[in-house]
């Protein structure tokens, strides 16, 4: 049996509105009454309904967060560093996976919308933004994760993707590489796109050639299938280096390269990935990585919609820079 506010009113023979102001603003009623009603909530086993509290005052106390792929290490961390900020502000996370597919995203955000969240954390798989934009203007905060837009109309953490790619080619071509192949896909997301202009940049500047070979997703098996695909070639049409849009794309590259056709990392292919997920550095071989750092991403996300639901109303757009890990995978040679 679900005891009531009016049930324990009842027992400590007060009103309703004195239980209410027992539990939300003691400061309001005498100690000896605060005893009682305490006394009466202990003996009858009382807990507060606070969800449906929240919701009669027009939200709740949690954040919904939206991640391409809760399978990726960098996006569990990404909810780990929310999670921190959130429990700061005495608030509450709720992850959702789009799982790169656009339906299931709306679904989620129509879904977080009908449970009146706090406000939305969201790395957005497509520009659909306007759907976004309709969800601020109803009164829920909006921030992008790992992502922004050119007209600064949200809130926004992210990375310099382009800055990213660029480095990662930058250090292959410094090793001496020449023929580099870009492993990403789709490219529906925005991170993939930019990961591969700055890639793209970084081989005209140091005159390599950037193949570019895309996958349908950014799995270990994706990844895998791209790396079966370079190994059936003859040696002469490999490439000779590898840059991986991510690391879990990184990892089955690898997998498929050393496990499957003993072609050597880095002797005869170097390869580099995206993320530095900690999977990365324990990899059979290494991983060199472009280093995003995730968990701050997350904790800073929950901070600016935190003030922006607070009432300030200029929208701030925060980017990190990507950092180079150089490990065994792109060892330089003789």
């Amino acid at each position: 049996m679900v005891v009531s506010v009016r049930d324990v009113a009842l027992a400590a023979s007060v009103s309703v509105g004195t239980v209410s102001n027992v539990l939300n603003h003691p400061d309001k009623v005498s100690p000896a009454t605060v005893e009682r009603v305490t006394a009466a909530i202990e003996k009858l086993g009382f807990v507060r309904n606070d969800a449906a509290r929240q919701l009669r005052a027009g939200h709740s106390r949690s954040i919904g967060l939206v991640v391409l792929d809760v399978r990726n290490p960098f996006f569990t961390d990404i909810a780990r560093g929310a999670e921190e900020r959130a429990a700061e502000a005495k608030m509450t996370v709720t992850l959702g996976n789009s799982d790169e597919k656009v339906e299931r995203e709306r679904a989620y955000i129509d879904l977080f919308e009908e449970q009146r969240i706090a406000g939305l954390l969201i790395s957005p798989l497509a520009d659909d933004l306007p759907r976004l934009r309709r969800l601020r203007d109803r009164g829920t905060t909006v921030v992008l994760v790992d992502r922004e837009v050119a007209d600064e109309s949200f809130s926004s953490v992210s990375v310099d993707d382009v800055g990213g790619g660029y480095l990662a080619v930058q250090h292959l071509a410094s090793l001496g590489r020449r023929r580099i192949a870009f492993v990403g896909g789709p490219m529906s997301i925005r991170q993939v796109v930019d990961r591969l202009e700055g890639a793209s940049r970084a081989a005209n500047e140091a005159g390599v050639s950037l193949e570019v070979i895309l996958t349908d997703s950014l799995s270990v098996l994706a990844g895998r299938a791209a790396g079966e695909t370079l190994s059936a070639r003859a040696p002469e049409e490999r490439p000779d280096a590898v840059f991986a849009a991510n690391d879990l794309l990184a990892m089955g590259v690898l997998q498929a390269l050393m496990m499957r056709s003993s072609i050597r990392v880095p002797e005869e292919i170097a390869l580099i990935g995206y993320d530095d997920i900690d999977f990365a550095a324990a990899a059979v071989v290494p991983l060199s990585s472009i280093r995003q750092p995730a968990e701050l991403i997350g904790y800073t996300a929950v901070d600016l919609m935190l003030r922006e639901a607070g009432g300030q109303s200029e929208r701030e757009r925060v980017v990190f820079q990507p950092e180079l890990v150089v490990r065994d995978s792109t060892a330089r040679q003789g």
